[in-house]
């Protein structure tokens, strides 16, 4: 199997690209920087992965290198949670996920022959935020403006199917790992002033790197899986339960929250990632068959601070 992946070098990328290749499979990996992909990719280490120029924004003869590829999987976008949300800034967010995925469905449409399935990465802000409700894949999309970009972001994949090419949305939740976000909570826990962002009450849906990569595999590999999934483990926690756990793991007190106007200050906007959030649950993933390695906090946690 063949398998283009944009978005490789980015943390979830980079994860995919290092199991597909330890299986065997051929990688064409599609990068707005060949010289940086190289460098995370270099070819002693990595025979069975081409490195191809592209530009998300417009057409190019990346495009027909897609040809090639028995599935692609698409997880390229702006970081949401970096930054203050300028209206510039969410411009940014909003053309990097619709124009991008606009371009790579556009090669797969006029490719022949076709990649036979498409894996778009999605994010469960599709649903908006809440203390109170549960989501799952029926939910109708949230109004802010992160459900917008999630909605705009989909329908363009949508479009794949009209060429007959299979469909699998994953909605991301927070992905934990070795990087991501996890590392930039660690750092307080370290200087024993680890805490709750904001109130601790909002929801964390959550999603080790490990299950999210397994989870990438079976959407190439079962043909019957198609449609909208959530990338989230089973059982989402609050903040204050995130925080609790880090610091029984680390063996750190996690009682010092960190105030919300201050992420406010620092992110504007974009604190809402943090400050506010979503229980969603994974029931057509958990209907699909799919099997977790971390269905519960502390044993995704203990493993990734082992």
């Amino acid at each position: 199997m063949k398998v283009a992946i944009i978005g490789a070098t980015g943390f979830v990328g980079s994860g995919l690209v290092k199991r597909l290749h330890e299986q065997g499979e051929r990688l064409l990996v599609l990068t707005r920087n060949p010289a940086s992909a190289q460098k995370v990719f270099p070819s002693a280490a990595f025979p069975n992965v081409e490195i191809v120029a592209y530009a998300p924004n417009t057409s190019g003869s990346w495009q027909s290198a897609i040809a090639t590829c028995d599935g692609v999987v698409n997880l390229a976008g702006e970081p949401i949670g970096e930054g203050r949300w300028t209206t510039e800034r969410k411009q940014e967010i909003l053309n990097s996920r619709k124009l991008g995925t606009q371009k790579i469905v556009e090669s797969i449409v006029n490719a022949n022959p076709k990649p036979s399935v498409l894996v778009n990465a999605s994010a469960i802000g599709y649903y908006g935020t809440s203390e109170t409700a549960t989501f799952d894949e029926t939910s109708i999309a949230g109004k802010d403006f992160l459900a917008q970009v999630c909605q705009a972001w989909e329908a363009e994949a949508q479009k794949v199917t009209d060429a007959g090419v299979r469909l699998v949305i994953l909605r991301l939740g927070i992905v934990l790992g070795n990087g991501g976000a996890l590392s930039k909570m660690i750092t307080p826990f370290k200087l024993f002033a680890g805490g709750p962002l904001g109130s601790g009450q909002q929801w964390f849906s959550w999603i080790h790197l490990d299950d999210l990569v397994n989870l990438i595999l079976q959407a190439l590999s079962q043909p019957e899986m198609e449609g909208v999934y959530n990338a989230t483990a089973p059982y989402p926690v609050r903040m204050i339960e995130l925080s609790k756990t880090m610091g029984q793991v680390m063996n750190r007190p996690s009682w010092l929250p960190v105030p919300a106007f201050a992420l406010e200050a620092l992110l504007g906007d974009g604190a809402m990632v943090v400050l506010e959030g979503q229980q969603v649950l994974p029931k057509r993933t958990l209907d699909s068959g799919f099997a977790y390695q971390y269905s519960n906090l502390e044993s995704a946690i203990k493993q990734i601070l082992k």
